[in-house]
């Protein structure tokens, strides 16, 4: 594989990176250079493998087959069997940086998990899958950057599991619309809700709903208190930038974000969706990069 094929698909994942909307720093301003087309390159991998998961009129073996397909691409990549130029960048980027690979088959088992399950029945199955789903790409990046403590992947994961979280909550709705759920069965019950009734709640209903949800948004800021404790964990590590530990600091402060909107609007996020607003995105910015 010559470089130019491979450069001219860094190019296309740069491209197809910028089309997408995502909470992945793919073109942050705060992200070196040399790393976009890396970082891009990793966010292609997931968004495709997200799209077998989740888009289409498949039907759920298809899309199991389809996913499996993939993941036996990624294996033959990282044994020199690419399927197409994509699977060489990919593989060198992953051998560049010596990323670990469990992380990228960990993504997929998240994939496969959207596919298969649409409930949880306690919040330690809910971690269960940011473990898959969110963690590995704090830890990618981090590696992207030689950074390999284990106190700082723990953090790491705290942030990525709080943005998880936060995601669940503000999507609530649209995850209902598609037969999801990611609020424990189990606090389900105690709080008498129907998991498959929260589009239609009556008066009382909503009111114990919106007390369920005080219960996520405060257990959802302890993850970003004990992330955010990463920040002075960087600033003692020679790989970390000025850059990488700003990009941290606005997640943080995105996921807070739109926690105080979930908090301002009595938890009512069923029929309110939180977002941020460019107003916002100014203002964290600058909290980001001056704080």
């Amino acid at each position: 594989m010559i470089n130019k094929e491979i450069d001219s698909e860094y190019n296309g994942a740069l491209e197809f990176a910028r089309k997408h909307y995502e909470n992945f720093p793919v073109a942050s301003l705060f992200l070196p250079a040399r790393l976009r087309k890396h970082v891009a390159i990793v966010y292609k991998f997931a968004r495709i493998a997200d799209d077998i998961a989740d888009e289409g009129d498949a039907e759920i073996k298809e899309r199991l087959e389809n996913l499996s397909l993939y993941r036996l691409k990624l294996s033959n990549a990282l044994n020199g069997n690419y399927y197409d130029n994509f699977w060489a960048a990919l593989d060198s980027t992953i051998k560049n940086f010596n990323l670990t690979e469990e992380n990228f088959f960990n993504l997929l088992n998240a994939f496969e998990s959207d596919i298969t399950v649409n409930r949880f029945e306690t919040f330690d199955n809910v971690l269960e899958y940011c473990r898959n789903s969110a963690n590995p790409v704090g830890r990618i990046i981090l590696e992207l950057f030689d950074i390999r403590v284990d106190k700082i992947f723990d953090y790491s994961d705290s942030i990525c599991t709080g943005l998880q979280l936060t995601n669940f909550y503000q999507d609530i709705s649209i995850d209902l619309m598609k037969n999801r759920l990611y609020i424990p069965l189990d606090e389900m019950k105690e709080y008498r809700l129907d998991d498959n009734k929260l589009l239609i709640l009556n008066g009382e209903e909503k009111a114990r709903f919106r007390k369920l949800m005080k219960l996520q948004v405060a257990r959802n800021r302890k993850y970003y208190e004990q992330g955010e404790k990463i920040i002075s964990a960087l600033k003692n590590h020679p790989n970390a930038t000025r850059g990488l530990i700003c990009q941290l600091k606005l997640t943080i402060l995105g996921g807070n974000k739109i926690l105080d909107y979930i908090e301002n609007n009595d938890y009512d996020t069923l029929e309110y969706r939180p977002t941020l607003k460019v107003y916002d995105l100014i203002m964290l910015f600058f909290k980001a990069l001056f704080k």
